[in-house]
């Protein structure tokens, strides 16, 4: 399955998932920013186009029998709407999030000075729009699906409501949490996830396109 820890920058995202990955059999780990980022202003379709990309490695995984956890910033939306994701076994998303002034610090500390108040204004910004879109599929959709890549299918979600059991994305706040204890939080998820689809729990899992495919458990 794929297992994805999405958010804005600053969070821990990558920490975590190269953390945990030493604990968990049959799990590996990858950055989306692997395949390279190209200079600011990124465009919409980099990031589409990129998550289609790591939805096919994914499945290269999935053939020989692993599972991926994959950081980066592309939400459930852009997941579910990649190309490809129906192939995959299963689907689960974490949002790893961090309060905005932590957040600053982190990338000051992080980045040495490379971004200025107008960016990480954008990265907070960007990061509570995470938190809505986690929520409720309604919540500002545009923001992703305008000026996107023509590939996408948003439609396979879009008339979903947050009461939907397949729009899950779980949260963990790292804000004034020791290291330890996320790292701990990201491996009880992704064991949870991974329980969750071998018992038939999961809701993103085969069929999920289909509207009368609706487990009750979404093993969260």
């Amino acid at each position: 399955m794929l297992l994805k820890l999405t958010g804005s920058s600053g969070a821990g995202k990558t920490t975590l998932a190269f953390a945990v990955a030493d604990r968990l059999d049959g799990v590996v780990v990858h950055d989306f920013d692997e395949v390279g980022v190209p200079d600011p202003p990124i465009p919409p379709h980099w990031r589409n186009r990129m998550t289609e990309v790591w939805v096919r490695r994914a499945l290269e995984y999935q053939d020989r029998g692993m599972d991926l956890l994959l950081t980066g910033n592309s939400p459930l939306g852009e997941v579910l709407a990649a190309p490809s994701a129906p192939s995959l076994n299963g689907i689960a998303v974490c949002l790893i999030d961090i309060a905005d002034q932590d957040r600053r610090e982190r990338l000051a500390a992080r980045d040495g000075g490379r971004w200025d108040q107008a960016a990480t204004d954008a990265f907070c910004g960007w990061a509570a729009w995470h938190r809505g879109h986690a929520r409720d599929p309604r919540f500002r959709s545009d923001v992703i699906i305008d000026r996107s890549w023509p590939e996408m299918a948003w439609q396979r979600w879009t008339t979903w409501t947050a009461e939907d059991p397949r729009w899950r994305t779980h949260l963990i706040d790292t804000t004034g949490q020791p290291l330890a204890t996320s790292v701990n939080q990201v491996e009880r998820w992704v064991t949870e996830q991974r329980e969750a689809h071998r018992s038939g729990r999961l809701a993103l899992t085969h069929g999920w396109t289909d509207e009368t495919h609706r487990p009750t458990d979404h093993g969260a």
